[in-house]
């Protein structure tokens, strides 16, 4: 399995950075055994079965780019610069890891200086360890006063973060702070098409999966198998995993919203039965995988050679998959985290 076998012609024009509005009117491509149809999210209301039950990921985004200055110490004074944290884990010790722009030019014992929040550089490595002047609710206050919300690349090379993301890029069930990125496929549920669901006797369970900024690291290995995983922290709760095991059991269908509850349940399934889990996943999911929980997959369209398109070509085929995005893009389906969506039913 190579890396070029996830390849796609994607124009650049499709590349959604703001979403639809209001967020259920996004469109939404359904692929079953009987095809591909066109539709829009709320059709969902018809397209689920009383009995089947949704799985969202119910973790918070934290405001996590910091824009600031470093200061350091010379023999003329204070030297000042430029920087940028993007927030990726907090640290068991208290410090955070971040990556730093331009961190090259870091050094331990920095000062970084941003709107009412200090840190000062502890480690340097793949990430930059900072220690702030503030620890817990006090630390969270901080920094949702100084930070904007941390767009993902694609959004964030043609328009900077702006007051309409603080919504815009959090789902309307968020919870547990803790993400670096919003679970985008969940963007586009809001409260009435979840009254809808809830009235057709659809139900819902709640599991956390905190995205971190590794889920936009691109591939860079040739042979897909030796890719390896960042890990990511979440929790299937005993009351979750009894209610999902009784929908499977049941007759009804789990269908997770977005890759990360995918990935979360399909780890807490790899003993047999969904089982409650908390604690590190890297679980990598590509064609050959064997599905033990989820039934379906609602999620938005990915990047070519991406770990989540080898997710959906797990689930659907790979070929079946490409064929599926070139009817997206020749249908003008807008793609990534702002983008359309998809239902896939194998």
């Amino acid at each position: 399995m190579n890396l070029s076998d996830f390849d796609f012609d994607l124009p650049e024009r499709l590349i959604a950075t703001r979403p639809a509005r209001p967020r259920s009117s996004a469109r939404l491509m359904v692929m079953d055994a009987g095809g591909i149809a066109d539709r829009v999210v709320t059709d969902l209301v018809d397209l689920l079965r009383p009995g089947d039950r949704l799985v969202l990921n119910d973790t918070k985004v934290i405001p996590a780019r910091l824009v600031g200055e470093r200061v350091r110490e010379t023999r003329d004074g204070s030297g000042r610069a430029r920087v940028e944290l993007t927030l990726t884990e907090a640290r068991p010790d208290g410090a955070w890891a971040a990556l730093g722009k331009p961190q090259r030019k870091m050094r331990v014992g920095d000062r970084l200086e941003f709107d009412g929040l200090t840190g000062v550089v502890e480690g340097l490595g793949e990430r930059v360890v900072v220690r702030f002047d503030a620890t817990g609710d006090a630390l969270d206050a901080a920094i949702a006063r100084a930070g904007t919300m941390p767009l993902p690349p694609y959004i964030a090379a043609k328009r900077a973060p702006d007051a309409a993301d603080r919504d815009d890029y959090q789902t309307v069930w968020a919870r547990h702070a803790g993400a670096v990125a919003a679970p985008t496929a969940s963007l586009h549920f809001d409260r009435p098409l979840l009254e809808a669901l809830r009235a057709r006797g659809v139900a819902f369970t709640e599991v956390t999966l905190h995205v971190g900024a590794g889920t936009f690291l691109p591939v860079t290995v040739e042979d897909v198998t030796t890719h390896r995983m960042h890990a990511e922290w979440g929790e299937v709760t005993p009351e979750a995993a009894a209610a999902m095991a009784q929908t499977k059991a049941n007759g009804g269908r789990l269908i997770p919203v977005g890759t990360t509850a995918l990935r979360l349940i399909e780890t807490a399934a790899r003993g047999g039965p969904i089982a409650p889990f908390r604690g590190d996943t890297d679980i990598f999911i590509y064609p050959g995988f064997e599905f033990r929980a989820a039934d379906g997959l609602m999620t938005n369209f990915h990047l070519p050679q991406s770990t989540l398109l080898m997710l959906v070509s797990a689930l659907m085929g790979r070929e079946r998959m490409l064929a599926a995005y070139a009817h997206a893009v020749a249908e003008d389906y807008r793609f990534f985290s702002y983008g359309d969506a998809s239902l896939l039913l194998p």
